[in-house]
């Protein structure tokens, strides 16, 4: 799959197909205000872990490009 980039509340955020709707709850479901406690968070510990409305998790990883990867996680 492609991967993709997109700005996010002021932040770039690369991700594939398969993560849609982490990048949907991030951009429409999430408010500015809490969507930048996200990116901070991993921005200053290298990622951040967030559950979605529907339960699925999410990865958001920070790169040392200055953007961000949306990764889906599996539960164990």
């Amino acid at each position: 799959m492609a991967i993709k980039k997109q700005q996010i509340h002021g932040y770039w955020v690369k991700f594939d197909e398969g993560v849609k709707e982490g990048i949907r709850y991030l951009r429409d479901d999430l408010q500015r205000n809490e969507a930048k406690t996200l990116f901070e968070a991993a921005r200053l510990r290298g990622e951040a872990e967030f559950e979605d409305d529907q339960d699925r998790d999410w990865t958001l990883i920070y790169n040392r490009d200055g953007t961000f990867t949306l990764i889906r996680r599996t539960r164990e």
